[in-house]
């Protein structure tokens, strides 16, 4: 009977010690998710397929993800009248937007861009927890 007691205490302390690591590793981990929005018309065609996967793919390889709305439909809900496109990227964090928009691989894909759209503007929101 002994041991049934000394192993049920033992798995409740063990549950207990994983619970508060974890939420220690949380808390450490604490960055907030991002997004960046970048209002754009289009020049030109407005459509370059080898410009938009080169973006994607240095989007990925600084921890983004497009949500690939380039191509939907914007519409005006309230306020000014919107942009043609918008293109709306989910990021790990703030930082690695930033640094994204700050680096080289998107600073060599001005001239592609500059070819297919105008920027308007261009932000990057955190996410709340």
């Amino acid at each position: 009977m002994k041991t049934y007691i000394a192993a049920s205490i033992a798995m409740l302390t063990g549950i207990a010690v994983g619970g508060f690591t974890v939420q220690g590793l949380q808390a450490q981990g604490g960055k907030l998710k991002a997004y960046s929005v970048g209002e754009v018309e289009r020049v030109g065609t407005g459509s370059d397929p080898a410009y938009l996967a080169a973006v994607r793919k240095a989007i990925v390889a600084a921890h983004g993800k497009a949500v690939r709305t380039v191509g939907g439909r914007v519409v005006k809900i309230e306020g000014a009248e919107p942009p043609q496109g918008v293109a709306i990227v989910e990021w790990d964090s703030l930082d690695d937007a930033v640094a994204f928009y700050k680096s080289k691989a998107w600073t060599d894909l001005a001239p592609q861009r500059d070819k297919v759209q105008k920027s308007i503007r261009r932000y990057v929101v955190e996410v709340e927890k």
